[in-house]
């Protein structure tokens, strides 16, 4: 009877455990730091599952719950998938993800398989990039706005930052690509520092921040959906301004981009106000703004090219002055504040001072 109760538990156990993994996002299972958990039998499955979801061109489809168990018949699909690559992206953290996964596993289970799987996807982020240094949201070339230099979501900021790890030789990627990609993961680097820098709005002749995404030709702010119109945004801007922060002995121009940045994200602070989730009177769950003193800034995800003010829209495409005036499914299904520039604020002072 005890070892039967034995069993039992440790049966509970694993079942727990696997719950517990499918309940997180498989952002937050690739961006786990336990090693332990990386090491273990569970984590080698999901990377098996990770290489059946790559495409033969090197990337991975976005919003794909990873971690989930596979049928037979599920897995024959996937190798049916292989050839098809128009579902490959950057956007919503993919193919950046799963590299980072597999360098994860790979630093615990040194498996071929796992170095090829990888060094596929940086060959593929290598080549998807623009001549002008920009990345797209997909590619191969999916018309319409991805066509467009994506920062939205932080697409093209997440590859920079795999490249600039696997160029400084970061431990966070035990995988070595040869001494011939590396040069050319250099070069990639340095074009899209590049790009970030002739991509700052210029207003009334001063730098400012960034649009969502910009034209991958003029380079200007460009429309992606009807509700996300060519603007200054404060959640993507805020990224790039931590990543150009993060580049070692900055020139002048980068130290130029981010002082204007800083300026712009002190301009542009909202103060006095929070968003609130209530029960509105038809029983749902709304979002509101409301003022409070006491809240601690936030910006606004989009602001008019001209002057800085923030705007709000719906899937018609007209700008409104608050949240309030847009519609249910638009006011709760899209981050319209953000507080993200508070980490370039935090940050900058000492980053300043380790210039001098």
């Amino acid at each position: 009877m005890k070892f039967l109760k034995l069993i039992l538990g440790l049966l509970l156990a694993v079942v727990s455990c696997k719950a517990q993994i499918n309940e997180k996002s498989w952002q937050k299972i690739t961006h786990s730091n336990d090693d332990a958990w990386f090491a273990s039998q569970e984590a080698v499955t999901i990377a098996d599952n990770v290489l059946l979801y790559q495409r033969n061109i090197g990337g991975w489809p976005k919003n794909t719950p990873m971690q989930n168990s596979l049928s037979e018949s599920e897995k024959k699909k996937l190798i049916d998938l292989k050839s098809e690559s128009k579902e490959c992206t950057i956007d919503n953290g993919a193919t950046t993800q799963e590299m980072i996964f597999l360098s994860k596993v790979y630093k615990q289970h040194p498996d071929e398989k796992y170095k090829a799987a990888f060094l596929k996807g940086l060959d593929y982020l290598l080549e998807s990039q623009y001549p002008n240094g920009g990345w797209p949201q997909f590619y191969p070339l999916k018309k319409g706005y991805y066509t467009h230099i994506t920062y939205n979501d932080d697409a093209m900021v997440n590859v920079l930052n795999v490249l600039k790890d696997i160029k400084d030789g970061s431990a966070n990627f035990p995988i070595k690509p040869s001494d011939k990609t590396l040069e050319k993961v250099t070069v990639a680097f340095n074009k899209g520092i590049d790009c970030i820098l002739k991509t700052q709005y210029i207003q009334n002749g001063k730098l400012t921040a960034w649009c969502a995404q910009h034209d991958e030709v003029t380079l200007q702010p460009a429309n992606a959906r009807a509700f996300e119109l060519a603007s200054l945004s404060g959640k993507e801007s805020a990224k790039i301004t931590l990543l150009l922060m993060s580049i070692p002995n900055p020139d002048k121009k980068i130290v130029a981009a981010v002082d204007a940045a800083v300026k712009w994200f002190e301009q542009t602070k909202i103060e006095g106000i929070k968003i609130e989730n209530i029960t509105n009177s038809d029983g749902k769950k709304d979002k509101v703004v409301v003022e409070d003193a006491t809240a601690e800034p936030l910006w606004a995800r989009f602001m008019n090219l001209e002057d800085n003010k923030p705007f709000f829209c719906d899937r018609d495409g007209i700008k409104k002055n608050t949240l309030a005036e847009i519609g249910y499914e638009r006011r709760n299904g899209y981050g319209w504040y953000t507080n993200e520039p508070k980490e370039v604020l935090k940050k900058y002072a000492k980053w300043k001072n380790s210039l001098k």
